[in-house]
């Protein structure tokens, strides 16, 4: 403040950090003196509270979206950052490489804060990303801690091969002051900085110039001194507030502010001009490769045109770096670091897989106790072992059982107990929360399925109404009940005399043909009208579920899609196995099975005769491999996948799979036999009438019990009277037999 006064301070130029921009910012606001500002980014709330303070340096917003394309370039998904702890990078760097990364379908997973001077720490945090499995760092430090991050990161050989380092323009734009033991241990490093004519005169001049004062000033240092960004943004700062203070006025420094926003010329950066009191943002970064004992330019990145081979009237613009040509990757391997490793102690992958799957054909586990080994086998196994064979790098993995539900299983994921899941599990909203899926590798959908009608045997049909119990049920009455009354009428009837075999064949006939008006005895009748009622019933029940069957047979099934099960209230159950589905089909304790394409297919080949498809095919995200949010495995494990498809193994596993069902016949729902009547619907009938007839027969023997008593002593009185007249025993006996014949026509 002191200087302010003494000095007669019109504008200062020189905060780099948010801490030196804030302080200086609150000081001479009070005074009206413009500050500007070097720091990474000014948020819109200090503007706001201090109007004298302007951000000379350009936004990072399109820095970090080149850096952001680079990574889309090579397709890593996963980003460590190491930065300088101050705030300004906290505030001006992170948000806008996390925003630019998660558009490019990549994330930040973990970020390194290092102190603005080295610190024994270093190598403890290097050895813990050392650990980790991302390789791609973005650095965003100052020259002389980017120094020593690489040097130690070269001695814990970390600049080795499958490493990405990625720099900023806080320190590639500097890159050509470094010396060349230093720049050794940065080999493959990718750096992106700002770009500027350096084309034109007047570029050229202020870099003339500068080379001269800088090495009449730092002697000592390497004859490379080259302006830095920095330098460049400063020498056109200086110019905004030198053009502005050019016309005096009484109120100078209100004035001086207006005429420093006013500001538009053409300056070592390009167009100078400032926008919401900060200066116009960047459009284009050149990107650099660091070999040998400098580096290589390999090309441009542009805001809203992507990456060129040149800046100045580029013939084409690529959405890709790769179009760019080869890049020098440290430990200059042949091919493309894939972003990613196993952990350093190079344990195999801990991939999950679910035991009691109810179709076994996709995923069998079993445990040999003898041998103390646990199988793996299946469709789903059998195409993850031909799809690590597609990956272009080694991948260990151990199968691990998980006893449990399926969902379970996918939070383990979550939980980092697996690092994948591997096995019939479908793709639902509900799991995505926890864990990424590959594509589906069957085919999407959900299928009802459900019972097809059976003609079957129409030869013996007539037999069908009733079951086999209610047949001899009726067969056994008839009989009784002819029976009852050839018992009843044998003495009335001169049909009912005569030899066995005739009297036999006219019992049977009487069982089955009864004739009430030539009947004599009310016993007799009795048995007869209630037996010819339960005849009428049963006859008429009998004609009824026979033409229901004859109907019911040709008719299409009724159940034919979603909305006929929900009319119906039809109940949609849930079993473990195919066998549980195929026996609740055929008992009709549910109405129809919902079953995903791809298990569908093995249902159909094991029972091929009994059931069938209808309906629409309700889509539904199919079945696939299940990994960490954010591995970056997966898109490796993707193109796999992708490639085993297109060689045709995938069709050839299904079609083994398939093909290794044998066609069950089962006798599923057999509907004669569902709609045959058994004897629980009539038994009240049968008794009724078994009940009459017996109560006929019983009151029939009671009457011959109580006429033989009656003819007895008849038959003892007659013989006692003529036994007093004279007559022989033997005209006795023919006298009563007469008798009793006589009375029983009679």
């Amino acid at each position: 403040m002191d200087l302010m006064d003494s000095q007669k301070v019109e504008a200062i130029l020189g905060p780099q950090t948010s801490e030196e921009t804030s302080s200086v910012a609150e000081i001479a606001s009070k005074k009206q003196i413009p500050v500007l500002s070097f720091a990474d980014a000014t948020p819109n709330w200090a503007t706001e509270r201090w109007p004298f303070l302007l951000q000379a340096s350009q936004n990072q917003l399109a820095q970090m979206k080149a850096i952001a394309a680079i990574v889309q370039s090579w397709e890593w998904h996963q980003v460590t950052v190491i930065y300088e702890d101050i705030d300004s990078s906290a505030t001006g760097i992170l948000p806008h490489l996390s925003d630019a990364l998660r558009e490019a379908g990549a994330e930040i997973i973990h970020v390194l804060a290092l102190p603005h001077f080295p610190s024994s720490r270093l190598s403890e945090e290097l050895e813990k990303l050392k650990g980790g499995q991302c390789r791609v760092f973005v650095v965003h430090l100052s020259l002389e801690l980017a120094v020593h991050l690489f040097e130690k990161a070269n001695k814990m050989k970390m600049m080795e091969k499958d490493y990405i380092w990625i720099t900023t323009d806080a320190f590639t734009s500097l890159v050509h002051s470094i010396n060349t033991s230093s720049i050794s241990s940065m080999q493959g490093i990718l750096g992106v900085r700002s770009h500027f004519p350096e084309d034109k005169p007047k570029f050229q001049d202020f870099c003339k110039r500068f080379r001269k004062r800088f090495g009449a000033e730092y002697p000592e240092e390497d004859n490379n001194h080259e302006p830095g960004a920095l330098a460049v943004q400063t020498y056109d700062a200086v110019w905004s507030v030198a053009l502005a203070m050019k016309q005096k006025s009484e109120k100078l420094n209100q004035k001086l502010l207006r005429r420093i926003l006013l500001s538009d010329f053409d300056g070592l950066t390009g167009k100078v001009e400032f926008m919401n009191q900060k200066v116009a943002p960047a459009h284009t970064y050149q990107i650099i490769n660091l070999m040998g004992k400098s580096y290589r330019e390999l090309g441009f990145w542009t805001y809203g045109l992507g990456f060129s081979d040149t800046i100045i009237d580029p013939k084409y613009n690529y959405s890709s770096m790769k179009d760019l040509g080869q890049v020098f990757w440290p430990g200059a391997p042949w091919y493309t670091p894939k972003g990613w490793t196993l952990p350093a102690k190079d344990q195999p992958l801990r991939i999950g897989v679910p035991i009691g799957s109810e179709f076994q054909q996709y995923v069998n586990v079993e445990y040999d106790e003898l041998r103390n080994f646990t199988y793996f086998g299946g469709f789903s196994i059998e195409l993850f072992k031909a799809l690590v064979e597609k990956l272009p790098f080694y991948l260990p993995y151990n199968f691990i059982p998980f006893n449990g539900s399926y969902d379970d299983l996918v939070k383990q994921l979550y939980l980092n107990n697996f690092a994948g899941v591997v096995g019939d599990v479908a793709i639902v909203a509900r799991r995505c929360q926890y864990a990424d899926f590959t594509h589906p590798y069957t085919e999407s959908g959900l299928v009802m399925i459900f019972p097809v009608q059976k003609s079957g045997n129409k030869t013996l049909l007539f037999l069908k109404p009733f079951t086999r119990a209610v047949w001899i049920l009726v067969a056994v009455i008839s009989i009784y009940n002819g029976f009852v009354v050839w018992l009843i009428e044998r003495n009335h009837w001169p049909e009912l005399t005569g030899s066995a075999l005739h009297q036999t064949g006219t019992f049977f006939w009487l069982s089955f043909n009864l004739h009430g008006e030539k009947l004599h005895s009310n016993l007799s009748r009795m048995t007869t009208l209630v037996w010819l009622f339960v005849a009428l019933v049963i006859s008429q029940t009998y004609t009824a579920n026979l033409t229901s069957m004859l109907t019911a047979r040709g008719l299409e099934p009724t159940v034919n899609n979603i909305e006929t099960l929900q009319s119906s209230n039809a109940i949609i159950g849930y079993s473990r196995c195919l066998g549980d589905y195929a026996s609740d089909l055929k008992s009709r304790k549910t109405g129809a099975v919902f079953l995903e394409v791809a298990e569908a297919k093995i249902f159909l080949a094991k029972y091929c005769k009994g059931f069938t498809v209808a309906g629409p095919t309700y889509k539904v995200g199919g079945l696939g491999f299940a990994f960490p949010k954010g591995s970056p495995l997966l898109p490796s494990v993707i193109e796999a996948l992708l490639k085993v498809s297109e060689s045709g193994k995938l069709r050839e596993l299904e079609t083994s799979m398939i093909a290794s069902e044998k066609c069950m016949e089962v006798n599923l729902h057999d509907d004669d036999d569902i709609s045959s009547l058994s004897p629980s619907g009539f038994w009240v009938l049968f008794v009724l009438s078994g009940g009459i007839s017996t109560i006929a027969l019983m009151l029939m023997l009671a009457l011959l019990k109580h006429w033989e008593n009656h003819i007895k002593q008849q038959f003892n009185r007659r013989v006692g009277q003529e036994e007093s007249s004279g007559i022989s025993s033997d005209t006795h006996e023919a006298r009563f037999v007469l008798s009793l014949n006589i009375e029983t026509v009679a």
